[in-house]
């Protein structure tokens, strides 16, 4: 036993954990890029706001240098009530306002040569340089001659701006609760539709492995659970259809095993009765050959049985070789008829044969006479009192050969059966010994199909069947 025990999680929790976790750190990247972008943001139009009152003071100052206290008392007097201050330094970088100078502005190195450069300095937080925390602005002030003669600083408390920021993020946090709330509800109820869509196919699973072959499941082509409920269904309908295959192949089974029980019981205990009357000088020396006869007629009855089987597997396994030649349709047509003309006449039935003598085709010799043997005995077996018409002929496919009959003929819904090893039409009508074990016809499909040729029957209730066999140039 493992000293640990496995940690089982619900299916349901996988789904529902990995949503929310996956909307959590969603909103969480997003919150931090959105609050940084604000607070940028704001700054930013802040340092805006500063330079353009810098611009306009520089502009004003150059336009009326005369007036450049009383511009300057205007803008500190406008820029008071905004929480702005400004002080203007010359080029030494000593301060003065309003006809008073101060000390010099603390610049880095490198921002002074910016300055002295003719560029624009943006600070957008700075709380060592000031007594409090301020967003400043350095704006050049350069003469007509190029020359760098000054420039004005721009504050502002960066206290306003925090509290912008600060709202924005408030408001943000609201937004992701509600949001991770509506998430939450819509995760759960998602998960437990996948979960509801999988408890349904383990389900009908576990019907099946109990040996429930209707089971169908909701299906669809939306998802792969869809596609999987689609497949389940296809594999059910298949498993069912194998399983009513086995069950008539079983059937099947043991009526062929209870025919050929008892159709060689006929001939053993016949075999067996001569043998023991032969054995015994209990059969009269003149029925002794007739005895010998009647046992050589039941062995032959029993090899034929036991070659129908040998040979159907044979020809399933592809174990035999075709010799294809050509040979004439006519004349074998007529061998045909000659050799069954004894038992065509026994059901009073006319065998006729309507074919060309240049009609040709190509094919095995022996196993094209077995395959048209095992149709016509099947015609003769069900057929009385009629005709039966063997005819060939050439058409664009290939050779075309009929065996129509005008027998007792199939129902439409056993046509497909015929084909089938061991099946019988007409259980009842099993006195004939040739194809009387359902082999005949499951032969003859598969020597047609092994000269890559085709085979069809027509068949009304009542009014006869027609074998239809073409075999292609």
């Amino acid at each position: 036993m493992s000293r640990f025990r496995q940690i089982r999680i619900k299916y349901f929790s996988q789904q529902f954990i990995s949503h929310i976790s996956i909307i959590i750190v969603a909103f969480l990247v997003l919150s931090v890029l959105f609050a940084h972008y604000v607070g940028n943001l704001v700054y930013e139009e802040k340092a805006d706001e500063l330079i353009s009152y810098g611009k306009a003071i520089i502009s004003d100052i150059e336009q009326n240098p005369i007036a450049t206290d009383k511009i300057i008392t205007q803008y500190s007097n406008t820029l008071r009530s905004r929480k702005i201050s400004f002080s203007m330094f010359d080029q030494e970088a000593n301060l003065y306002t309003v006809g008073r100078s101060g000390p010099a502005i603390e610049l880095k190195p490198d921002e002074w040569k910016k300055i002295t450069n003719g560029k624009t300095i943006i600070v957008q937080s700075d709380y060592k340089r000031f007594d409090h925390g301020v967003t400043f602005v350095v704006l050049p002030y350069i003469d007509s001659r190029d020359r760098f003669v000054g420039g004005i600083l721009l504050t502002s408390p960066i206290s306003g701006s925090s509290a912008m920021i600060r709202q924005v993020n408030q408001f943000l946090i609201y937004t992701i609760l509600i949001a991770l709330g509506v998430s939450f509800l819509l995760s759960w109820l998602l998960s437990k539709i996948h979960v509801n869509r999988i408890k349904r196919l383990r389900e009908a699973t576990s019907l099946v492995s109990a040996g429930d072959y209707h089971v169908h499941v909701p299906s669809s082509n939306f998802d792969e659970i869809g596609e999987l409920a689609n497949d389940f269904n296809h594999m059910v309908k298949k498993l069912n259809h194998s399983m009513e295959e086995i069950d008539a192949l079983e059937n099947r089974r043991r009526q062929f095993m209870a025919d050929v029980s008892h159709e060689m019981r006929t001939p053993l205990t016949t075999i067996s009765g001569v043998i023991e009357g032969l054995k015994n000088d209990m059969i009269p020396e003149e029925d002794k050959e007739r005895g010998i006869n009647l046992v050589s007629q039941e062995a032959k009855r029993l090899m034929r049985l036991v070659n129908e089987n040998l040979d159907y597997e044979k020809i399933r396994s592809n174990q035999i070789q075709l010799f294809r030649e050509d040979i004439q349709l006519l004349e074998l047509l007529e061998i045909i008829q000659e050799q069954l003309s004894v038992q065509a006449e026994e059901k009073n039935v006319d065998i006729k044969v309507e074919a060309d003598e240049e009609v040709m085709v190509n094919a095995d010799y022996d196993r094209l006479v077995q395959i048209l043997i095992n149709i016509t005995k099947n015609s003769i077996q069900f057929t009385s009192n009629g005709t039966i018409w063997l005819r060939g002929r050439k058409n664009p496919k290939g050779t075309i050969i009929e065996v129509e009959d005008t027998g007792v003929g199939i129902d439409p819904s056993e046509v497909e059966n015929i084909w089938r090893r061991f099946y019988k039409a007409d259980i009842s009508r099993t006195s004939n010994p040739y194809g009387a074990f359902g082999l005949g016809l499951s032969i003859v499909k598969q020597l047609v199909l092994l000269h890559n040729g085709e085979i069809d029957v027509q068949s009304e209730k009542g009014k006869g069947t027609k074998f239809t066999i073409t075999f292609k140039q």
